[in-house]
């Protein structure tokens, strides 16, 4: 079973073609409404421990860059991109004890002294998804922000190089792809459960004592650290998708360490789990009924004819070129893929066709495609960390009967994708070896810089109104929102002169726009 659907960034895309301490705010744990805990120092879990007094050993390590190695179906990588590792705290209420290290990779300024403002990182969402595999290939959409930085991303912990998590083997990955993830009978449900419940056994085994420390605010004390041994007296991010909610959380904890952030495709703060399930749903019909309207079909009539299809293939699997069969989960992944981008529509046009006349190969190859299989049937792991962490992160746990009562209003939400994302909070964290830590991030922010947020209205994997949200939560005078009235998840590189210079300005020169500003 696979969360296709949960803040994706520029991985979907991409399948279609320093020295000192951070100080952390004042607070004490959980507020009592679900809200992520603080940086008050502690000795409890992940989620509330402290970079108080790290040891030198840490804060004044120096990186190895060097040649980075070629990765096996990764794209090429060219002189200018350096690899090092970077040690952390297993446990960061443990600063002593156990280290892990972090894959990081780094594109070094073109630019040279008063002119170097320092290092940029980027995250580019998931969770789960591999900063050192996904920066090289979009060096040239960044191109501009090498003037004045160095372009820095890596693999958080539980990902890619920094101890990347395997839950299960590529045959229990292709097997798993037969149950239904929208159970019709006892047995349906039962199976699907099932495999809830083994693939967190796997993830249990292979992780071991990582399991319970790969959250979101695990990585943000990893980012400032980050911040240190790079030399910077302030942190630059850029954050794609689930990356925003990691930016929030960062400027939550080490709000005066703050330097010039970015959120594109903004994760809705106050939404817990279901809320984000709910959210998904809303943006994916939002972009479905955009692309069928633009093939000049009415968006209800339109979804009713590929809901009924995704009915058939509930009992009926399609045939494909490859042997394998097409079913319902598979299909409405293929479908998912393309609504990433509208450059991708003519894809899920051809897609659509082909199933209609029989033939399931396209769908079947589009799911491949974001599930990470390979032609000879291996897959990645990007949604096994991204399992990982989502779980360690979100508290909340719907029973299978409580999600019942829900399918009814997701299927209101989506006719297309209710019952999938319904279906799935009850799946995706069931019977999870470790608990969740909050039920929505805090990401207030008192005292910090401006923040720019940028809103996509088109945007089906993170909603136009989480943006809004995101902005009012980190706090007055701080989130500050730019509005693009686009297609496609996530807004720079993605055609509008008005949003990347925007962008621009505020990286290379500090320009922050007006708050409300809109680009069409």
């Amino acid at each position: 079973m696979a969360r296709f659907l949960r803040w994706t960034a520029l991985g979907a895309a991409a399948a279609l073609l320093a020295v000192g301490c951070g100080s952390g705010s004042s607070g004490s744990g959980d507020d009592g409404k679900g809200k992520a805990a603080d940086a008050r120092p502690s000795a409890g879990p992940s989620g509330t421990a402290t970079t108080a007094a790290l040891p030198a050993s840490l804060t004044g390590q120096q990186l190895d860059w060097g040649r980075c190695e070629a990765d096996a179906g990764s794209t090429a990588r060219g002189s200018e991109w350096q690899c090092a590792t970077m040690k952390v705290p297993l446990d960061w209420s443990k600063p002593d004890g156990e280290t892990i290290g972090l894959a990081l990779i780094r594109a070094k300024s073109r630019g040279s002294g008063s002119g170097r403002i320092g290092s940029l990182l980027f995250n580019f969402g998931g969770p789960g998804g591999s900063g050192v595999s996904t920066l090289p290939p979009y060096g040239a959409t960044f191109s501009a922000l090498r003037e004045r930085y160095d372009l820095v991303s890596w693999d958080p912990r539980g990902v890619g190089g920094s101890e990347g998590i395997r839950c299960r083997s590529n045959k229990d990955i292709q097997a798993a792809e037969s149950v239904d993830v929208t159970p019709d009978t006892p047995a349906e449900e039962q199976a699907y459960l099932q495999d809830a419940t083994d693939f967190g056994k796997g993830c249990q085994k292979a992780a071991g004592d990582l399991l319970a420390h790969v959250s979101t605010t695990d990585t943000a004390r990893d980012m400032d650290l980050m911040r240190q041994v790079l030399g910077d007296t302030e942190l630059h991010y850029f954050g794609i998708s689930y990356g925003t909610e990691l930016g929030g959380v960062y400027a939550h904890l080490f709000p005066k360490r703050v330097g010039r952030l970015i959120l594109d495709a903004v994760v809705d703060p106050t939404a817990d789990a279901v809320g984000h399930a709910e959210n998904q749903a809303m943006g994916f019909q939002r972009a479905l009924d955009d692309y069928l309207k633009s093939r000049g079909q009415d968006p209800e009539q339109g979804s009713a004819k590929i809901a009924d299809f995704l009915d058939r293939l509930d009992s009926e699997p399609l045939p494909t070129s490859d042997g394998r069969r097409l079913n319902q989960t598979l299909a409405i992944t293929g479908i998912v893929l393309p609504l990433y981008s509208e450059q991708s529509w003519p894809a899920l046009t051809s897609a659509l066709e082909s199933a209609e006349a029989g033939d399931g190969s396209e769908l079947l190859a589009l799911a491949d495609s974001y599930n990470d299989r390979s032609a000879e049937g291996g897959y990645g792991t990007t949604t096994h960390s991204q399992r990982v962490i989502s779980c360690l992160d979100d508290k909340q746990r719907p029973t299978a009967e409580e999600t019942k009562k829900l399918l009814p209003e997701f299927e209101r939400i989506s006719p297309v994708f209710g019952d999938f994302l319904g279906w799935d909070t009850a799946g995706w964290c069931h019977d999870w070896p470790v608990a969740g830590q909050y039920d929505t991030p805090e990401v207030s922010a008192a005292g910090a810089a401006p923040i720019l947020l940028v809103g996509n209205t088109g945007d089906p994997a993170t909603p136009y109104e989480g943006a809004r949200r995101m902005a009012d939560e980190l706090g007055e005078g701080v989130g500050v929102l730019l509005t693009w009235k686009g297609e496609g998840h996530g807004a720079y590189g993605s055609g509008s002169d008005c949003v990347d210079s925007t962008v621009n300005a505020y990286l290379l020169r500090g320009t922050v726009p007006r708050d409300g500003k809109v680009c069409s």
